[in-house]
């Protein structure tokens, strides 16, 4: 088997690059005539403006970032796509910790990357690493319904919210539980939780694709992610980390074709865990993903 003629890992490395995504971002913002609304670099002199007092209508994501930050460069593209879907349900602040030491500082920064939320004026937390898409959709719905309960953001009643904001969607209270665990990375916790949901309501989609996603971070928690795609052998642990990794880089159908490939040239309980986590990644990624549709057609093809 020669899964280097299956899966070009040199092609996924350089998708990854920092030029590759500054150049999408910037194709995505320019696309977006309102995306300057919606992402804005911020520097000590207009955080008053752009940050704090913006917060006191929207809930304001502050990514701290630095050009030298290998993983900033595979979040930040992360936070701008969804700020661009969100359309101004939430802003992105973006510093970097270079150029703006004192913010930093302000929110004593450890290491980066490093996202906060600020709302009112005040702010929290959200997430510090790399984390994939799901998971910072799953937060930034948490803050979302965080903000709704102060009256911040698209349902304020006020009418100030930033053009273009969707509407908000209700928080569920039997999510809390599973959203305070993901806030704090406590997997077995967020696992617990979302068992608990789905032992009384076993068909509850945003439980399910919740449990497989902690699931995720908790068997990639603390990996070293290139590493992962980089020793990249035969076996079928090494070719599961490897997908998990170029997965949680974005690169959907990459690791789809490379768990498929090793479906052909595997058997018995291999070929069966590894048919069980490329469907766990579909879903996770969603159905009407492009990369899933395509992978669903292959998987069937590789299976009979």
């Amino acid at each position: 088997m020669n899964l280097q003629g299956a899966v070009d890992l040199g092609a996924v490395a350089a998708a990854r690059e920092a030029q590759a995504k500054a150049v999408q971002a910037a194709a995505d913002r320019a696309a977006n005539p309102g995306a300057e609304m919606l992402i804005i670099d911020v520097t000590t002199a207009s955080f008053e403006q752009d940050v704090i007092a913006k917060s006191m209508t929207v809930p304001v994501v502050v990514d701290l970032w630095a050009t030298w930050c290998e993983p900033c460069k595979k979040l930040s593209p992360i936070l701008e796509k969804l700020a661009l879907e969100y359309d101004g349900r939430w802003i992105l602040a973006k510093v970097d910790v270079d150029a703006q030491p004192q913010i930093s500082a302000a929110f004593q920064v450890q290491s980066i990357p490093a996202v906060f939320v600020v709302m009112g004026g005040q702010v929290a937390p959200m997430f510090q690493g790399v984390v994939p898409e799901s998971q910072a959709r799953q937060v930034i719905e948490a803050v979302l319904a965080e903000a709704a309960k102060a009256g911040i953001g698209a349902n304020s009643g006020d009418g100030a919210q930033v053009e273009g904001a969707a509407n908000e969607v209700p928080s569920d209270p039997r999510f809390d539980a599973a959203e305070s665990a993901l806030e704090a990375g406590d997997w077995d916790a967020a696992v617990i939780a979302y068992q608990e949901i789905l032992s009384t309501t076993p068909a509850d989609p945003s439980a399910k694709i919740g449990l497989l996603n902690v699931k995720l971070l908790k068997r990639t928690d603390g990996r070293d992610l290139d590493a992962d795609i980089n020793a990249l052998t035969l076996e079928t642990e090494s070719v599961l980390c490897a997908a998990d990794a170029t997965f949680l880089m974005g690169e959907f159908a990459d690791a789809f074709a490379l768990l498929i490939e090793h479906i052909k040239n595997c058997a018995g309980a291999d070929r069966d865990r590894t048919r069980e986590r490329t469907l766990e990644l579909f879903d996770i990624a969603g159905p009407a993903d492009p990369a899933v549709i395509k992978g669903r057609s292959a998987l069937t093809n590789a299976l009979f």
